[in-house]
């Protein structure tokens, strides 16, 4: 694997277009973020220039933009809050050691190739906690957007405040916030891809609170200082630690599944395969150098990379350049953001939580399915109201066990136990039905076919328990791929009766895991190796052989039976 991303000149032009497209709509953006998590608009800019740059170049999706987005604001702004609020000297430096483990945490994740898994998820799950993400960042933001600023105690704090909130409302920094998100959503489509809305509307803001408002008592987010920011060791408590491993570890999660989506989304635009593991790889190394150097964590963001490939982006050297573009406004234009109402930014910001929310499933997830619709309802609550880790567990979990129930009402409909040749669901030959027929009951197949998983024990403990009486067992494993543990104990339970009977057991199509696993149970042992055979048919021939009541098929009969 090789260490750089796909660098190409052949297309400087696009390139060069399509990142000067994505640093525009990235600057408004990384202050709205940096501003929403507490750290600050240089930490959304050191984020969005640090993540972007390392992603770009040691990521494994060429056309990839990664920034500070929505979700990773969210869990840091909880981080920042608890860490500070603990830790009121050393809380930010711990909370930016957070974003280091968290980078360190991806990398280890591409390393150890897990890239294919992490997305291996239930889409009511992602839905479902990306829409609380969403939700979260709205309620946030609601200080902000009505002239104040946001209450202590998160999301719970913040609704309870709103009576508060309301009372005391501003309205010269609300009419800037409804003014900036009316924008954004009421901007033509036409021109979208020439004036990013977000940049339109965080100008027009600022430029009527300098004109228009310039005697009212505006909050705005100051100049920030120009120049290169300064490295933040990482910093710790024993009695921390814990906690900060569990946040970075969540925001690693997050920030892997967010970049590999969103590289899901420019493989389907680009028709280009990519490379998860490295992508996660390139992303660790992203957040780690902006950890160091005092920014927010990041992602891949969908927005800009969408914008990025339309634009004209087609390798990594899109993301070089809209990293270098904003590098710039880093070192030289530090006091332009004076004039910046913090208004406008909550602004942007809630409408970002409001893309955020999965509009699409909500209104049609309870068609889809009431028990998708559940999961997806929980994660939200759980979500929004005790924690992300907490919500994406518990809702993996329930779905897994809904699909695991599901597949095992399915598959036990394939556990036959078969002594009378009626019926054709058993799918016998006809010289098979004929000799199951003479042996008058006396012969059971126990049939059993696709992967017989651990909640399939009880189906055949359930089968075992109805069976008629037999003299001789043929366990039939032909169409069983893997035999799992559970499983493969209930069926020696079943075997071993019979052998204590002293009834004939034959084993048919035990081949590759299937055998190893019976092997290992020592059944192989207990049972003649005679009896051990490839075919149903030759099985019940030597049962008629042991009855004596019933007739093999002569050769013609069975060359018949096989050329039907």
């Amino acid at each position: 694997m090789r260490l750089l991303n796909e660098f190409r000149f052949n297309n400087l032009r696009g390139d060069i277009f399509g990142g000067v497209t994505a640093a525009i709509i990235a600057l408004p953006m990384a202050l709205a973020f940096g501003v929403a998590s507490g750290a600050g608009p240089a930490a959304g800019l050191y984020g969005a220039v640090l993540v972007g740059l390392f992603a770009a170049l040691f990521g494994g999706t060429p056309t990839l933009i990664s920034e500070p987005t929505g979700p990773m604001t969210v869990v840091m702004t909880a981080v920042i809050a608890n860490l500070v609020a603990s830790n009121p000297e050393q809380g930010m430096a711990m909370a930016f050691t957070v974003v280091m483990l968290a980078g360190l945490f991806q990398i280890g994740f591409g390393a150890l190739k897990l890239g294919r898994y992490v997305t291996m998820m239930p889409y009511t799950v992602i839905s479902g906690f990306m829409t609380g993400i969403g939700i979260i960042l709205i309620v946030l933001q609601l200080g902000p957007f009505l002239g104040q600023a946001t209450p202590a105690g998160g999301v719970l704090g913040t609704l309870q405040s709103l009576p508060d909130l309301f009372a005391n409302i501003r309205p010269e920094e609300t009419a800037l916030a409804v003014l900036t998100f009316a924008l954004i959503v009421l901007f033509p489509h036409k021109l979208r891809r020439m004036l990013p809305p977000q940049l339109v509307a965080l100008l027009v803001g600022s430029l009527i609170s300098v004109w228009l408002l310039a005697d009212a008592d505006i909050r705005r987010i100051g100049e920030i200082p120009s120049g290169l920011p300064e490295l933040q060791l990482p910093v710790f408590t024993l009695g921390e630690w814990k906690l900060m491993v569990i946040d970075a570890a969540v925001l690693a999660v997050l920030g892997s599944i967010d970049a590999l989506l969103t590289s899901v989304v420019a493989e389907n635009l680009t028709r280009k395969e990519y490379s998860s593991d490295k992508e996660l790889f390139g992303q660790g190394v992203g957040n780690l150098a902006s950890g160091l150097f005092g920014g927010i964590p990041g992602a891949g963001a969908t927005m800009g990379t969408v914008v990025n490939i339309q634009t004209g982006g087609s390798s990594a050297f899109s993301g070089l350049t809209r990293a270098l573009l904003l590098l710039v406004v880093v070192l030289w234009a530090g006091p332009l953001t004076a004039y910046i109402p913090l208004a406008v930014l909550a602004g942007i910001a809630v409408k970002v939580g409001f893309d955020i929310i999965d509009w699409s499933f909500l209104k049609r997830a309870h068609r889809v399915s009431s028990k998708a619709a559940l999961i997806m309802y929980g994660v939200i609550a759980l979500t929004v109201f005790v924690d992300l880790i907490t919500a994406v567990a518990l809702g993996v979990f329930v779905a897994n066990i809904l699909t695991i129930d599901r597949m095992i009402k399915i598959q036990s409909q394939s556990i036959k136990a078969i002594t009378d040749a009626r019926g054709g669901e058993h799918h016998l030959t006809h010289d098979e039905q004929t000799m199951v027929e003479q042996a008058q009951g006396r012969v059971l197949i126990f049939a059993l076919g696709g992967p017989l998983i651990f909640g399939l024990a009880k189906a055949i403990s359930r089968q075992h328990a109805v069976l008629k009486d037999h003299e001789v067992l043929i366990m039939d494993f032909t169409d069983v791929p893997v035999l799992g543990v559970s499983s493969s104990l209930a069926l020696e339970t079943m075997i071993l009766e019979d052998v204590n009977k002293g009834n004939p057991v034959f084993i048919v199509g035990a081949a590759g895991d299937v055998r190893g696993r019976l092997q290992k149970l020592g059944l192989l042992d207990v049972i003649p190796a005679s009896h051990v055979v490839e075919t149903r048919q030759q099985a019940l021939e030597l049962a008629c052989d042991l009855l004596g009541n019933c007739s093999r098929p002569d050769a013609t009969s069975t060359t018949a039976t096989v050329a039907h």
